[in-house]
């Protein structure tokens, strides 16, 4: 093992991603994926585990050692499969058997192509030995029209891919194109070039780019797509560039599987997807809890970094709102909070998120403009998980597995969470005022030794006239009116 080998190994992140290994020229003899390169490329360095023929001569070359990073073991393998395709290392043809490898194929020759996944019949080992027949399998051999790209490894994962991908830039998959438009068209799994929503030259535009994608280049998709969306901003098509960002959104959020969540990656892909003018650092989720109006609260919470921030947790039962009006309710803590900034009195915060649609994030604006103060809000929906922008009639609509929906839910769940709480406080001292306050001889001081004593108002209802009147102060008499007074009222 080469010292930058092993120095190499000691690096290695517990992430998915594809790793390379390369001889002493810098010539790449095999690229494989792998859902922790970690585990993944120690287990060939381990000198207890038994290796093939074939292994073993590839470990022996080694000389230098790389990854790329990916957001998923899916993913990864679109890195793979790329950087297969161009570079083919020795020994990933060689590591090949006689079995049929799943391709994405497309109907080239149609007006509005469907793609899908298939399988091309396996060639001699022989026939993958160079770039020309390489690029002879890729355009679907023996299959007229049929343009392809493979082959995958593993057909679970490239169906994943697939799925992923199309989330974020749909297409048709259906064998004959109907002639209205069908379930996957609602779902934003296709755009419909049956009813001619779309057209051929913009709808081969998105294949091809799904083809890029399925090859590992997303970066380059990216690219592409950040210059389309500043053309048609400058050119004034802001319905067209707002599509474009939700595209870029949604492949900076491509993770086909769910991965473990990183605070700081989070707060890039927040940032980036909101355009928000500074990363996140400092975010205040708020939230406001009442039933039928009764001991309305609201409360605020802090994430600093993408985690909770206990310090920065407050409280405001309603002062200035009468009656059921949650618009009214979060104006005030709004405003509450950031009078208090203005003052001095609490950190600039960098990014407001507001439990609630369109109407809840609205109050919150009307509190900035009045005070004139600039900061970037956004509204978070339950019912369907989506954020709503100052300025934006559609909602941003995130992908379950995205790490920035995962943040926005996390400061959401907590501020509800935190209200709640509070909620129950004020209504659990409510019921201890209605419930103890009103009986003839108690006063605070013995209403709080019959609390420690019993622990709660429940359980002095339980309590037996002797246990009662066993505490101090507390006469047969007035042991008597609290059983029955506590008890009449349970009734």
């Amino acid at each position: 093992m080469t010292s930058q080998v092993e120095q190499k190994l000691k690096q290695l992140p517990d992430r998915p991603g594809v790793y390379l290994f390369k001889n002493r020229e810098g010539k790449i003899l095999y690229v494989g994926k792998a859902v922790s390169l970690r585990k993944r490329v120690s287990s060939y360095f381990q000198p207890a585990r038994p290796l093939t023929a074939k292994l073993m001569r590839l470990v022996g070359q080694v000389a230098e050692l790389d990854w790329i990073l990916a957001g998923s073991e899916a993913e990864a393998l679109l890195y793979e499969q790329g950087l297969i395709r161009e570079k083919q290392p020795k020994y990933n043809v060689l590591f090949r058997d006689d079995k049929s490898y799943p391709y994405l194929k497309v109907t080239a020759e149609e007006p509005f192509p469907r793609l899908f996944i298939g399988r091309v019949a396996p060639a001699p080992r022989h026939f993958l030995g160079s770039k020309e027949d390489a690029a002879s399998v890729s355009r679907g051999a023996g299959e007229p029209g049929i343009k392809a790209i493979g082959p995958f490894a593993a057909a679970g994962l490239l169906r994943q891919a697939f799925d992923a991908v199309r989330g974020v830039i749909p297409f048709r998959t259906c064998r004959v194109m109907p002639k209205r438009a069908c379930l996957d068209y609602h779902l934003g799994l296709c755009q419909a070039p049956c009813e001619g929503r779309i057209s051929q030259e913009e709808y081969r535009e998105n294949i091809t780019k799904v083809f890029r994608l399925m090859e590992g280049k997303k970066e380059e998709v990216l690219e592409d797509l950040r210059a389309k969306m500043k053309r048609c901003s400058e050119e004034r098509r802001y319905e067209e560039a707002a599509k474009v960002r939700d595209q870029i959104a949604g492949l900076l959020e491509l993770a086909v599987r769910p991965q473990p969540f990183v605070p700081e990656r989070a707060l890039s892909d927040l940032q980036a997807i909101l355009q928000l003018p500074r990363l996140p650092r400092r975010i205040i989720g708020f939230d406001v809890s009442n039933i039928f109006g009764k001991e309305p609260v609201g409360s605020m919470v802090t994430f600093v970094d993408g985690k909770p921030f206990k310090d920065g947790y407050r409280r405001f039962k309603i002062k200035t709102v009468a009656g059921i009006d949650d618009f009214a309710m979060m104006r005030e803590i709004v405003r509450r909070h950031l009078e208090a900034v203005r003052a001095d009195e609490e950190p600039v915060p960098d990014f407001l998120l507001i439990d609630g649609g369109r109407g809840h994030l609205n109050a919150a604006l009307e509190v900035l403009k009045e005070l004139k103060m600039d900061l970037p809000a956004a509204g978070i929906a339950k019912e369907f998980e989506v954020l709503f922008l100052p300025g934006r009639a559609d909602p941003v609509v995130l992908p379950p597995e995205s790490r920035a929906r995962r943040l926005a839910q996390r400061v959401r769940d907590e501020a509800h969470r935190f209200a709640i709480g509070y909620h129950r406080l004020l209504r659990g001292k409510d019921a201890l005022t209605s419930a103890l306050d009103r009986i003839p001889g108690i006063g605070p001081r013995k209403k709080k030794d019959l609390l420690v004593r019993f622990g709660s108002v429940e359980a002095i209802r339980k309590a037996s006239v002797e246990d009662l009147a066993q505490l101090r102060g507390v006469s047969r008499g007035l042991a008597e009116r609290i059983s029955h007074q506590l008890k009449e009222k349970k009734g």
